[in-house]
């Protein structure tokens, strides 16, 4: 009789079933009259935080809001 195939399987380390849970990265925290650059419109200057959802920055002569993650926003 041969054995169940299960029991000769190979322990696998790096299998993907095998990881714990990793935490995402924290949000970049931004705060009232911090200067930014964004990739698409350029140099800002943060007007309004609404705790770690968006931030309102305003980009003479245009105000965006920029909702998280901050991908494109870098602070100065």
């Amino acid at each position: 009789m041969k054995p169940a195939r299960a029991t000769t399987r190979r322990y696998l380390p790096s299998s993907p079933f095998n990881r714990t849970a990793v935490a995402p990265p924290p949000v970049e925290q931004y705060a009232l009259n911090d200067r930014v650059s964004h990739d698409k419109y350029g140099l800002g200057v943060v007007i309004g935080v609404e705790d770690d959802i968006a931030v309102l920055v305003d980009f003479n002569p245009l105000q965006e809001r920029i909702t998280t993650p901050f991908n494109k926003l870098t602070r100065l």
